[in-house]
């Protein structure tokens, strides 16, 4: 089954529990699908709405950062409750060790040298790594690495 698929039989069954907070976060999730595809006037594959969920992520956690800071507490509980719906649509994260593994595996396929070969590990990394690992994370590792 397909993420897309999966995801709007969520709605449907949000909708017939009656879960607002649910099938609001879900709802979020099909406009953006959709307007990528609109857009784009293409079908979106599984690791493109896989990116869109990412970015979607990383856009409320910046939210709920600045909703703390101006002491929002109603609106941090409303985007951690998205996150909590959005996170369970991303694949088991990777642990640390199994990023460093593949972070090696790439450096050597590529045969990375120096930093500026950083851009050749980044890339084969990327579809990899999508959504199971911060990226910003792999990228710092990646940076070490190459500079040692």
């Amino acid at each position: 089954m397909s993420l897309k698929v999966r995801i709007n039989d969520d709605m449907k069954a949000a909708m017939r529990a009656k879960d607002a907070d649910r099938l609001k976060a879900i709802r979020l999730l099909l406009a953006a699908i959709k307007q990528r595809e609109v857009d784009e006037r293409i079908e979106l594959t599984d690791a493109d709405v896989l990116a869109i969920i990412d970015k979607m992520l990383k856009q409320r956690r910046e939210s709920i950062v600045q909703f703390e800071q101006a002491g929002r507490d109603d609106l941090v509980q409303a985007e951690k409750a998205e996150v909590t719906v959005l996170q369970a649509y991303m694949p088991q994260p990777l642990s640390a060790a199994e990023v460093e593994i593949m972070v090696g595996e790439a450096i050597s396929a590529t045969g990375a040298k120096s930093a500026r070969d950083m851009g050749a590990v980044m890339a084969q990394l990327r579809p990899r790594l999508a959504g199971r690992a911060d990226m910003a994370e792999v990228s710092q590792l990646v940076k070490v690495r190459l500079s040692a």
